[in-house]
């Protein structure tokens, strides 16, 4: 029986738990990441999802000397946490009654300058969910002792143990002032600071399960639980191990998270939802993020990938897809998604393609990443005709597809044995393509969304 580690990987659409040896994938399990309506607001599901991870448990130990567990867990979600169990429930980030706070939020929110976090709809600002429900369920905020990032929850339901750590807080929260590397201004502003338990890293072992969940799964009841980490930032890791800046790695699944290594923060905008992430060492990264994968979803409607043909047939017919197509995420969130002109239903996969490649292009651009390596990883990574179009939007830049889509739990599989000693894979090349008409049907693309916005603008 081997020495594994198992990490909770908990998405937006999915939660996962997967077993890896050394980097190696030896076995996964998934389900629906569902939300619940409420009350006293849409919620995470985190019963189902826990009983989910203790049968998935239940039935790896069998098999499997499970000796570590890390979690990992999408932003924009926090705890409550009371002495043993949940204060108050995990706010969903798509509530979007959380913006009836917005006028009292706004005057302690952070400047930009200091946070690097743009205002983002609904609950996406991690902060404003804490504010909600400070000023609007104070019967609940009354319970907690702590408030804890969403991977930290999982860590602490294991351990027993309550610890905050920077992925987590540096991911648009306005809870974090990343050139300072401490918490921002907003924390004494909203009155939270001993809410949040002591600064831990993500490679921190926290302690060992708790002994009522070694006799409910089987497991060893020294397996060591660690910090954990933002799923994007998990995403990254075995690049920061791997390469020397500057270069971008896009995270792709329900969000596509550019993550640009080594750029500048200076051209951030939160205009166009850029922003600055903190990876696992406390440094800041710039970064900008759209939902490409919901995106993607709704304008193909359903479909497996395209291929290069099929780009070129909807380049050829003049049909764009305009943002934007989730009302939230990316520089033109504000906008409602239109799509111009007629496209085939096979060919649909493709506008949307096209679509998610542009919107990268543009917001690669506007950030001042014109260098170094892309490396796609994740959903998109397995969609040729995807990274060839964004390698052919980027000629003077090198475009490499990880070629699995576990990259968000094997790079938190590596937070178990912090540095790695074992070799990290290396992404594929993607081989370098021609596609006629792109430039001139980009240049009409972006003349298009321009008009939009200026429209938009002069309403």
């Amino acid at each position: 029986m081997s020495q594994t580690v198992a990490v909770f990987d908990i998405g937006k659409t999915n939660v996962k738990l997967a077993l890896f040896d050394e980097g190696r994938l030896l076995w996964e399990k998934s389900a629906p990441n569902r939300v619940l309506p409420g009350p006293p607001y849409p919620n995470e599901d985190v019963e189902s999802a826990w009983n989910f991870f203790l049968d998935a448990l239940r039935e790896v130990a069998l098999t499997h000397q499970i000796s570590a567990i890390v979690p990992t867990a999408h932003g924009a979600a926090g705890a409550l946490i009371g002495e043993s169990k949940l204060a108050a429930p995990v706010m969903d980030y798509e509530f979007a009654g959380v913006e009836v706070i917005e006028s009292d939020y706004a005057r302690l929110r952070p400047p930009f300058s200091e946070s690097l976090s743009p205002k983002v709809p609904a609950g996406l600002n991690l902060g404003r969910q804490l504010a909600y429900q400070k000023w609007r369920r104070p019967d609940l905020f009354a319970k907690a002792r702590y408030f804890v990032g969403y991977p930290q929850y999982w860590a602490w339901r294991l351990t027993g143990v309550a610890a905050s750590e920077v992925t987590s807080l540096g991911a648009h929260t306005d809870l974090w002032a990343p050139r300072q590397g401490q918490v921002s201004s907003l924390v004494k502003a909203l009155g939270v600071h001993h809410l949040l338990p002591p600064l831990r890293r993500a490679f921190d072992p926290l302690g060992p399960i708790q002994p009522d969940i070694a006799a409910l799964t089987g497991l060893a009841p020294e397996t060591q639980v660690f910090c954990g980490i933002h799923d994007s930032n998990a995403s990254l890791l075995p690049y920061l191990i791997a390469r020397q800046a500057p270069f971008t790695v896009l995270s792709t699944g329900t969000w596509v998270i550019l993550m640009c290594v080594g750029l500048s923060l200076d051209q951030l905008d939160p205009r166009d939802d850029t922003l600055a992430n903190v990876d696992a060492l406390g440094r800041p990264i710039a970064c900008g993020r759209f939902m490409g994968g919901r995106e993607f979803a709704v304008i193909a409607g359903g479909g497996g990938n395209p291929d290069l043909d099929a780009v070129e047939r909807v380049i050829g017919s003049g049909a764009m897809a305009l943002p934007c197509f989730s009302g939230q995420g990316g520089p033109y969130a504000a906008t409602k998604g239109i799509i111009r002109g007629e496209v085939a239903a096979h060919d649909q996969t493709a506008l949307a393609t096209l679509y998610c490649a542009l919107v990268g292009d543009l917001m690669l651009t506007r950030m001042g990443a014109t260098s170094g390596d892309l490396i796609i990883e994740g959903t998109f990574a397995g969609n040729l005709a995807f990274c060839q179009t964004l390698g052919a939007l980027r000629p003077k830049q090198r475009v490499f597809a990880a070629e699995d889509v576990a990259g968000t739990a094997r790079g938190a599989a590596m937070l178990a044995h912090w540095p790695p000693s074992y070799p990290i894979a290396a992404p594929a090349p993607v081989p370098a393509a021609s596609i006629a008409g792109l430039d001139a049907y980009r240049d009409a693309w972006t003349a298009a969304i321009n008009s939009i916005a200026r429209r938009a603008t002069n309403a």
